[in-house]
C-alpha cells in the first residue's frame, strides 16, 4: 500500500510540474517572411513561403524597434549535393533604427533559379536577426 501511495503522489507531483512549466512560443521576435509585393494601401499582397522564379518581397515584423541603421539581406542557395547552403547573394540596405516593420523590394531582389534559399536579415556586423526558408520553383 504504501508503494501505491508514493507512485501515485509522484506521478500528482510529475503531473503539476509539468503543467506549471509548459509554455508555448511561436517564433520569437523579429520575423522574417516574403510576399509578392507591399502596397501602401492594401499591405502585404500574396503572402508565402514557395513563389515562382522573379522578384519578391522581403517582410520583417518585430513586437519593437529593430535598434538598426545598416542591414543587408543575404540569399543562401541549397546544395543538394553537398547538402549545404552556399552563398548566393547579400544586398545591403539602410533602415531608421525606430522601424519594427520594415520591407525590402526592388530590382535586385531577384530569385533566379529554382531551388531551397535561406533568407537572412544581417545587422551591421553580419549577425541573424531573422532568417526563414523559401522554395522557389519554375514558372
Amino acid at each position: 500500500m504504501n508503494k501505491f501511495k508514493f507512485l501515485f503522489v509522484l506521478a500528482i507531483f510529475a503531473t503539476l510540474f509539468t503543467l506549471g512549466n509548459t509554455e508555448v512560443k511561436a517564433q520569437s521576435s523579429p520575423v522574417l517572411y516574403f510576399c509578392e509585393e507591399y502596397s501602401s494601401t492594401l499591405g502585404e499582397i500574396g503572402i508565402s513561403d514557395r513563389f515562382t522564379t522573379g522578384f519578391l518581397t522581403v517582410m520583417v515584423k518585430a513586437s519593437n524597434p529593430l535598434g538598426l541603421s545598416d542591414v543587408s539581406i543575404q540569399f543562401d542557395k541549397y546544395n543538394c549535393r553537398t547538402n549545404t547552403f552556399e552563398y548566393y547573394k547579400k544586398f545591403p540596405y539602410t533602415v531608421s533604427p525606430s522601424m519594427d516593420y520594415v520591407y525590402f523590394a526592388g530590382d535586385d531582389l531577384s530569385f533566379d533559379t529554382p531551388g531551397i534559399y535561406r533568407v537572412f536579415l544581417l545587422d551591421a556586423s553580419n549577425r541573424t536577426v531573422a532568417s526563414s526558408l523559401i522554395e522557389i520553383i519554375s514558372k
